[in-house]
């Protein structure tokens, strides 16, 4: 005989939660914001918390959670805050999701779990990726730690890389009782996410703190070192006695457009653009010189559509660019950039040129970017991507005058692990191969996630290949196939000259 169901702790009928609206998230107003760097979203009360979590119907088969790259338990932890149970509700989420203060802000929760939520069709889905940054925020107000520890095992893993996957496989096995320590190549821990999105959408802070949860948890971090320059995979297994080694380091290589005038002055890449705003502390100028071309009254585009386009653009308004242009070759349709970041660019009056491509950086006399040659474009059949395919006008070329033009078309592998490590498979794009299912690789041991192998995805995507790496390197671990050690090995520390940033 089955037990009796649990009773729900949400007082209101099905009928009465479908009746409350979706809670709006409070933000910086637009004249405000494009003002400084703090944070647009500011954050859910805890009465709006706990009016936006009566919202959910409990589904039965609860499809936002299979949505979920990383498995996050949301009717569990939705339930917990509706009983008032948020250090409950926080210790939930951490059973999954080692970040879940920086997920509850940068994850594109409408292709998963929003996307997946019942609610969408009739009333919009239930806030989720809110939901979740309240908790963790509340978590952190509080001081509450979730830590949970295991019996050592003896067994070390290296992790090369500490964005979004290598920091979600690092939480998941050292809860398993494994030795973990991760290798930074630059200076600040972090990976993508601290170099590669701006303050206003995640702050730095926050990521500091997700880091400093880890840190209480066991794992060790070791910044300056060049995986594959400073000391090689090989290395690393052979010498220093790590049993597997997870490659994590991101797809950072800039792609550009290969049109003429890319040379010039004022053209940056995407990656170089954030990193200087990021880490070189442009975002706190006067506080820190500003390591950058002085965009005040500066006409300033991006081209690409994606979220790091966006970042790039709505940056360098801050910086007092006095125009900021989207370019962008297809409709605002196909634009893979997030709908509420789309949003909020236009609120703070970015200029939007779709169907629009560039076809030659023209100098200024100078050495210097003076305006960028464009042609109107039409959209086509679908191509590979599934997204219909730009169709230059003829005759519609113009100029459009500028002083800075940033290049987010995209990024590409950088090399010197796949050079470095004899016998690491890659493909034809220089990306590591990896089953999608357990991610090893063709090396033994070795196990390699997010964007080095699928390329340039989002933060999410790369969090849920860190936990299935996690989980296949805790079986190889435990298997038959790797010996044995009854101690932990001593940590070997590495030394290393401040590398290039390309090498990240």
């Amino acid at each position: 005989m089955k037990p009796p169901a649990a009773k729900s702790p949400n007082p209101l009928t099905l009928k009465e939660r479908v009746k409350i609206p979706r809670q709006h998230m409070p933000e910086q107003e637009p004249q405000l914001r494009v003002t400084n760097f703090t944070e647009v979203n500011e954050g859910f009360s805890e009465e709006l918390a706990r009016q936006e979590a009566l919202r959910c119907i409990e589904c039965a088969k609860p499809t936002c959670m299979d949505a979920c790259p990383v498995g996050v338990k949301v009717r569990e932890f939705i339930g917990l805050m509706v009983a008032g149970d948020f250090a409950g509700a926080a210790a939930k989420i951490r059973e999954d999701n080692v970040l879940p203060a920086i997920t509850g802000r940068v994850c594109p929760q409408e292709d998963h779990c929003e996307g997946a939520c019942k609610l969408s069709k009739k009333v919009g889905p239930l806030g989720i990726g809110y939901l979740e940054r309240f908790i963790a925020d509340y978590e952190q107000r509080n001081g509450i730690r979730a830590v949970v520890s295991a019996a050592p095992t003896g067994k070390k893993v290296a992790i090369v890389g500490s964005g979004p996957a290598g920091l979600t496989a690092a939480g998941d096995l050292i809860r398993q009782g494994h030795q973990v320590r991760v290798f930074e190549a630059l200076h600040e821990l972090g990976g993508v996410l601290v170099y590669g999105i701006p303050e206003f959408r995640l702050p730095k802070h926050i990521i500091r703190q997700q880091l400093a949860a880890l840190r209480e948890m066991g794992v060790e971090f070791e910044t300056d070192v060049v995986v594959g320059k400073t000391v090689t995979i090989d290395e690393l297994m052979d010498e220093e006695g790590y049993d597997a080694v997870f490659i994590a380091t991101g797809a950072g290589l800039p792609v550009f457009m290969k049109i003429p005038g890319e040379h010039l002055n004022g053209v940056y890449s995407a990656n170089e653009f954030l990193t200087r705003i990021n880490l070189m502390h442009a975002y706190q100028f006067p506080q820190y010189d500003q390591p950058m071309l002085d965009l005040h009254g500066k006409d300033v585009a991006v081209i690409g559509g994606g979220n790091t386009a966006l970042d790039a653009i709505r940056s360098a308004l801050r910086l007092g660019a006095r125009k900021a242009y989207v370019l962008y070759r297809r409709s605002e349709t196909e634009m893979p950039a997030r709908a509420e970041e789309v949003k909020h660019a236009r609120q703070e009056g970015i200029d939007f040129q779709m169907l629009t491509n560039p076809l030659e950086f023209l100098p200024n006399g100078n050495g210097w970017l003076g305006a960028v040659r464009c042609v109107r474009m039409e959209l086509g059949e679908p191509d590979a991507s599934g997204r219909r395919r730009p169709i230059p006008i003829a005759g519609s070329e113009f100029v459009l005058p500028l002083s800075v033009a940033v290049i987010s078309i995209g990024t590409s592998a950088n090399p010197i692990i796949q050079s470095t490590t004899p016998g690491l498979a890659t493909n034809s794009r220089g990306y590591i191969e990896a089953d999608s299912t357990t991610q090893q690789t063709s090396r033994k041991g070795v196990f390699a996630g997010g964007d080095i192998v699928t390329g340039s995805a989002t933060v999410i995507l790369a969090m849920g290949a860190g936990r299935r790496a996690a989980k296949s390197i805790h079986s190889y671990l435990t298997s038959a196939e790797s010996s044995p050690r009854t101690q932990p090995l001593p940590v070997e520390k590495h030394t290393s000259a401040t590398p290039d940033i390309a090498e990240s």
